[in-house]
């Protein structure tokens, strides 16, 4: 502790070249920041998806119906707990820029299936007994300025018309990252309005499994059970479901590595550069530090320690402001609903910060270290 002095006074030399090299490890964290809410944000079904259901679609495409009749088979099956189902609605509300998922639910056995969302118990019974109902998230609620009560109009798109709903619950998460942006309303109410070519039908069902219950077993009966059908079934777990649809957006993890790769090996540059600068400079200091009984080792600590301290604090202004920034919501309009930083990965990224520190220091701490008293002199 009592060589702190010496070791700002070092930092605060050239004020400005501290500061800026600070700025870079803020930018780069910063940046990694944002990295890690859009990998979360695209991964978050995935990250929330729960071992004991499983989604069965049509086994062509996942926008091809299954039919509403079908769901005895399912409820049926060995290994099945309870099951509820939902359909894609697909509306617009106001500007197709407003963007949000909008689904037709089985209002019945909803919660039993997902209990991960909480709805209080007086809302939830509003909403059942109201025929033209919706539920918001809390997230989507806040960014229109919903309240319980409001009238809500959707301009469908997959059901064409415009579409009244009345505002009766609005739901939160157990878990931070929980999708709070999803609009429910009443499958029936669809149903009995679409087209009657569109009736009779919904997009997929949600199966919760029995404690101990096999899901790869439970996915092949429910398959065999439609099999050679005109709607043959394609049942896979929920993670593996969830990892569909971020599989379509292209491969998101080689790309983060890629900007990553890039930004801190330029960071190690910067920094390497910089504090090779600050020991040249400082020659004639090191060597008479070095003369009045300083061992290498000191001299060596004293510039990495500097570089750490650079680093941590530049770290952890930007790994800071990338939270604040992920707090504020989802500055995406509602693509990236899970826009969320977790506290393991500011853990991770103030680490890197720190091994980038270490590495970018080492060069100029190992030439400090083995500085001649008698060169350096001379050099000077």
């Amino acid at each position: 502790m009592k060589f702190l002095p010496l070791l700002f006074a070092n930092l605060l030399r050239r004020k400005l070249r501290t500061a800026l090299t600070m700025g870079s490890f803020a930018v780069a964290l910063f940046l990694l920041g944002l990295l890690l809410a859009v990998r979360g944000a695209f991964n978050q079904g995935v990250d929330v998806a729960q071992a004991d259901r499983v989604i069965v679609t049509n086994r062509t495409s996942m926008i091809q119906p299954l039919p509403y009749a079908s769901r005895e088979k399912v409820a049926k099956t060995e290994g099945v707990r309870a099951f509820t189902f939902a359909s894609w609605f697909g509306g617009v509300y106001r500007d197709p820029k407003n963007f949000f998922a909008q689904f037709a639910i089985d209002s019945s056995s909803w919660r039993g299936v997902y209990d991960e969302f909480v709805v209080p118990e007086d809302e939830w019974q509003a909403f059942l007994e109201d025929r033209q109902g919706l539920v918001a998230g809390k997230a989507t609620a806040e960014r229109f300025g919903w309240k319980l009560g409001d009238r809500i109009p959707i301009q469908g798109a997959i059901y064409p018309g415009e579409w009244a709903f009345n505002l009766r619950g609005i739901y939160t998460g157990k878990r931070p990252n929980d999708d709070l942006t999803q609009v429910w309303f009443h499958w029936k109410y669809l149903n009995e309005n679409a087209a009657e070519y569109s009736r009779d039908y919904i997009g997929w069902y949600v199966v919760r499994l029995e404690k101990g219950a096999n899901a790869a077993a439970v996915a092949r009966s429910i398959d065999d059970k439609f099999r050679n059908s005109a709607f043959e079934t394609r049942t896979q777990s929920e993670s593996a479901f969830m990892q569909g649809f971020v599989t379509q957006f292209g491969n998101i993890q080689l790309l983060m590595l890629a900007i990553g790769g890039v930004v801190f090996f330029t960071l190690l540059l910067v920094t390497g550069n910089t504090m090779a600068m600050s020991v040249r400079e400082r020659t004639g200091e090191l060597a008479v530090l070095k003369t009045v009984g300083f061992g290498d080792g000191f001299v060596a600590l004293l510039v990495l320690v500097e570089t750490l301290v650079v680093a941590a604090a530049g770290g952890a202004l930007g790994l800071v402001l990338a939270k604040l920034l992920s707090l504020a919501g989802d500055p995406t309009g509602g693509m990236l609903p899970g826009f969320y930083i977790p506290n393991l990965g500011l853990a991770i990224g103030f680490v890197i910060a720190l091994l980038v520190g270490v590495v970018a220091g080492f060069v100029p701490a190992w030439s400090a270290g083995k500085l001649k008293v008698v060169e350096a002199l001379r050099r000077l």
